[in-house]
């Protein structure tokens, strides 16, 4: 039998930690890694068109399945290109592998063609980032890269010459166990004891969830109905804790809507609950505050804290729900929803005013319609911008839908690279990349992957021919828009002329139809729709708070234009408040 060499052994150890493909561009350094690959059964290779997809991919399937991915890219400005794609899966807490290839190691430090240190240049956006500089140390180096990916979830990097790549293995390395899953964690009982004493003194309590409180929907639930808690969420804890709630008093910070920002000002203990809530502005300073979380680093580096609780959400609530007092008062719990509603009463308006006959199309219309039509598995990728806007006040979760997107780290065209990692996991299920023109173009060259891997993944282009969000941004800081306008061809055309399925929708009755053609197409399809680049308003008054980072609670509804069936679920939970 012919001794392994030290790429073959990289790839039967991904193989061991679950990972079954490996995103990126080939290039000299990698080839021994690609063969390796070419010859290895239980993983493919994905070949994108650029570097950044394959990261971007990679952080989608793993935030998908819960499971390590892994990318790499060739030595020098092919790793470069997975930057961008790793920070946004390390700050989305992803288990992603990242092999960065490197010059022949006898060159390292001398000015060779191609020469950056990846083992340097990784740094901030990874967990673990180390050089192989000989065969001898590369199993137990990648193991331990693959320990801190999945145990800290997060990135690792691990570079690796390419002539050692080539190199024979010293010996088979021992098979020793790979870490590929994480622990619960619960706090200790002198947290559990002081959280409970909390509640119990307090009068009126809101919890504000974050994405910490994935598989912990029933917890959060009856943790509220014990308490009488109105519920808010970030952005990225939607998916998670909007649907079956009848708690819901909708999302706080930039994109916000409903009475988040009042239920977490106006309550005397706020808990925050899984949630790295970047935007400090949109929290209290003069409640109590208590934050459970898994990452103790995240703990008081929004706000100040009163309670700092080391533990995942789900193993935290278990222990308090039977311990906690019980309250009998709904008063401010009932106040919430009905403000709720009432907040949402007043957006809804100026959404549907002849939005079905609007031409240029409302986004906002776009956005609803796709909710209707799309499947109730579907998984949603989402570009950073106006597109977030949309996905956050029109896509309904329901327990079984995904909404992923550039969340924390803010990236523009992450939403088909993210789409095509998604479709990877599971062909059959529906998967919708909510792109706007900007973010599409500026890395539409991976629509070519769809085409050549028959992915079925359908893109909805929100084409307005502007980069919205940056243009509403100037708006409010009182500066004239300039540098946002985009020139764009018939992206329906370039999509048909890729050999996708691809339609042009310019007006509004057109819409419904052309997205469930799209949806029944079995292979990759791209609906464009012009819409409205006046989709935007600014609110009557302008602060200077709201110019330096739309500080005050006024900004949460700087977007106008209604949040789809919020305001359904809004009336639905008004039923249970008492009638006087």
């Amino acid at each position: 039998m012919a001794k392994q060499n030290v790429a073959e052994q990289f790839v039967d150890i991904l193989v061991r930690a679950g990972v079954r493909r490996l995103y990126g561009v080939v290039g000299d350094s990698l080839n021994p890694v690609v063969d390796a690959v070419r010859r290895n059964a239980a993983i493919d290779w994905i070949h994108v068109r650029h570097e950044e997809t394959a990261a971007f991919a990679a952080g989608a399937e793993a935030q998908l399945t819960g499971s390590l991915a892994a990318c790499a890219g060739s030595c020098g400005p092919g790793n470069l290109h997975l930057i961008n794609g790793l920070y946004d899966a390390h700050r989305s807490m992803a288990p992603v592998l990242a092999l960065a290839s490197h010059i022949p190691s006898s060159e390292i430090g001398l000015g060779y063609f191609q020469e950056t240190h990846p083992d340097r240049l990784f740094q901030e956006c990874s967990h673990y980032c180390e050089l192989i500089s000989s065969p001898k140390q590369m199993p137990r180096l990648l193991q331990s890269a693959i320990q801190h990916a999945v145990g800290r979830s997060g990135v690792s990097v691990v570079a690796l010459p390419g002539d050692i790549a080539g190199e024979p293995a010293p010996d088979k390395a021992p098979q020793s166990a790979l870490v590929t899953s994480r622990p619960t964690v619960r706090p200790g009982d002198a947290e559990i004891d002081r959280l409970v004493e909390m509640i119990d003194a307090a009068g009126k309590v809101t919890l504000f969830c974050g994405s910490g409180t994935a598989g912990a929907h029933a917890e959060v639930m009856r943790f509220a109905e014990r308490i009488k808690s109105p519920v808010g969420h970030a952005l990225r804890g939607k998916e998670f804790i909007q649907y079956d709630n009848r708690f819901d008093v909708g999302m706080s910070g930039l994109l916000g809507y409903g009475a988040a920002y009042e239920a977490t000002h106006e309550c005397d203990l706020l808990i925050l609950l899984g949630t790295d809530f970047p935007y400090n502005a949109f929290l209290p300073d003069d409640v109590r505050i208590a934050q459970v979380d898994v990452r103790p680093e995240v703990l008081g580096r929004r706000s100040r804290l009163d309670l700092a609780v080391w533990g995942d959400v789900r193993e935290t609530l278990r222990c308090v729900i039977p311990r906690v007092r019980e309250k009998t008062s709904r008063r401010f719990l009932d106040k919430m929803l009905k403000k709720h509603a009432d907040a949402l009463e007043g957006v809804v308006k100026a959404y549907t005013r002849k939005v079905d006959k609007h031409v240029p199309i409302h986004p906002e219309y776009v956005a609803a319609v796709l909710d209707e039509v799309a499947a109730d598995d579907a998984v949603f990728t989402v570009d950073t911008g106006m597109c977030n806007v949309w996905a956050a006040r029109y896509i309904t979760p329901n327990g079984r839908r995904r909404i992923i997107g550039s969340f924390s780290h803010g990236s523009m065209a992450n939403a088909l690279p993210m789409a095509i990692g998604a479709q990877f996991t599971d062909r059959r299920r529906q998967v919708v990349a909510m792109s706007g023109d900007g973010g599409f173009a500026m890395l539409m060259g991976d629509f070519l992957t769809l085409v050549q891997y028959g992915l079925p993944v359908k893109v909805v282009l929100f084409n307005n021919s502007s980069l919205g969000m940056v243009e509403l941004e100037m708006l409010v800081a009182g500066l004239p828009s300039y540098g946002t306008a985009n020139t764009n061809p018939d992206f329906a055309a370039v999509a048909r002329a890729c050999g996708a399925h691809g339609v042009r929708v310019e007006k509004p009755k057109q819409l419904a139809g052309a997205l469930k053609e799209a949806f029944r197409h079995k292979g990759p399809a791209l609906v464009d729709v012009v819409t409205d680049p006046n989709a935007l308003s600014i609110p009557p008054r302008i602060s200077a708070e709201m110019v330096t980072g739309f500080a005050l609670s006024a900004s949460k509804i700087v977007l106008d234009g209604g949040v789809g069936r919020m305001l359904q679920m809004a009336r639905s939970n008004l039923r249970n408040v008492p009638r006087p």
